[in-house]
Order: C-alpha cells, then sequence, then structure tokens
C-alpha cells in the first residue's frame, strides 16, 4: 500500500534485492513474516481470485494502457481500474504458494507449507484492516532506468464528490 513495488529494483535492473521484500513498508513486511494476509494496491502471480462483478457488469475488462497512461502490466492495470471502481480490497494471502511444476510445488510445500499450517488454530490474527483508499502514488517503471511516482489513477475519468464520472 506504499505504491512501491515489493522490493527495490535499481536503475542497473539487478534483481539482488528480491530476498528483501517489502524494505519500506513495516506493517507488510511484518505480516510477510508471521505468515498473515495484507493488502496491497496491486499483485497477481500465480492465482488470483476476486468476484466477477465488475467483469460482468462491464466496469473492468483486461486491457492495455492508454496514452494517458504509464506503460505497465495488464495485470497492474486490471487492479487500478478495480480501485477505480471501488473493488481496492486486493491482498497478498502469504500462506498460498503456487509453482509452475508438480516437482516443483511439492518442493515449495515443504520449504514454506501448506495453507493448513498457517491458518489452524488461527484466532482472528488473519483478518486485514481494510485501507478505503489506495496509496496517492504508485511506481510506474516502463523500464528499470525510467521509475518514477505517478497518481494511482493517472488517466482515468475523474469522479466528482458524489463518484460520479465528471463529463
Amino acid at each position: 500500500m506504499t505504491g512501491d513495488t515489493f522490493f527495490n529494483i535499481p536503475e542497473d535492473s539487478n534483481w539482488n534485492s528480491t530476498w528483501n521484500l517489502f524494505w519500506n513498508d513495516e506493517q507488510s513486511r511484518a505480516s510477510l513474516r508471521a505468515g498473515r494476509p495484507f493488502q496491497v494496491f496491486s499483485c497477481w502471480n500465480g492465482v488470483i481470485v476476486f468476484t466477477a462483478k465488475p467483469i460482468t457488469e462491464g466496469l473492468v475488462k483486461f486491457r492495455t494502457h492508454t496514452n494517458e497512461e504509464c506503460y505497465q502490466g495488464e495485470p497492474k492495470l486490471f487492479c487500478k481500474d478495480l480501485w477505480y471502481h471501488d473493488y481496492g480490497r486486493i491482498a497478498v494471502v502469504t500462506s498460498v504458494n503456487l509453482e509452475y511444476s508438480d516437482d516443483a510445488a511439492k518442493k515449495i510445500k515443504a520449504l514454506k507449507g501448506y495453507v493448513s499450517r498457517w491458518v489452524s488454530g488461527d484466532s482472528g490474527t488473519t483478518r486485514i484492516a481494510w485501507q478505503a483508499e489506495p496509496p496517492e502514488l504508485v511506481k510506474c517503471m516502463p523500464t528499470y532506468s525510467e521509475q518514477t511516482f505517478i497518481p494511482w489513477d493517472e488517466g482515468l475519468p475523474r469522479k466528482n464528490a458524489t463518484g460520479e464520472v465528471d463529463q
């Protein structure tokens, strides 16, 4: 919810900090270490669950960026559009871990455990304190050497105080 990437990727594009997840967000970092879910602006890796309502109602669709938006991947645009339409409950569920093959999945499950390990005996500590508003700024990173923070809703139609789109 800082609007930043999960780990720092410097301009030289080295991924040496992949181990240092959420280096600038202590709350998310603590939740990750404890195996608790936490809210994010956008995330999409392995599996995603969401209500179909924004799609079936034509509010959100899979798309590419517009000329008025930062060049970014479809998953981030999808989450951005969810926020715009008041579907901002997007979370990382740390107890779910996936892989791309059965052999790799067995290894990650042996290393990280199954969901049941993390949630057995849970006494409500996995509840997320949802933020209603997205971060004001999010990282735009069309290339590793071109990284800036931009308004989260860059390129989207402006809404007035009642939530209606301004004409």
